[in-house]
């Protein structure tokens, strides 16, 4: 896939307006996997900011990550679970700042769940 569809480019500059696009790309059935169960999900954000964090991302450019991810989900995807459900409705009654505030606690829970 050519450099200019990543979110991230090889000199380590990150496209935030990307994010929906790779979302977009992911396929129907590996979406479903992913969002089938809570821990699914969690694993999945915990390889993707493993890999953000080798690449040099800061802890505000995965919470900035985070929230386009969490408002693309709101938009895009129904809850699958109860802690899916949970999170939409956290996600829907926050403003701009509790959104922020909320993407910096699940990339900090996805990054304790993987020590």
């Amino acid at each position: 896939m050519a450099e200019h569809n990543h979110v991230v480019t090889k000199d380590g500059n990150v496209s935030m307006q990307r994010v929906d696009d790779a979302l977009d790309r992911i396929e129907p059935g590996q979406k479903e996997a992913i969002l089938e169960n809570f821990n699914s999900f969690k694993s999945y954000l915990a390889k993707r900011i493993t890999l953000a964090q080798k690449i040099g991302l800061s802890e505000e450019q995965l919470a900035v990550a985070a929230e386009k991810v969490g408002d693309y989900l709101a938009a895009h995807e129904e809850p699958r679970n109860s802690e899916e459900k949970l999170l939409l409705e956290l996600w829907k009654a926050g403003n701009q700042e509790e959104r922020h505030k909320l993407a910096h606690m699940l990339v900090k829970l996805v990054k304790a769940d993987d020590k």
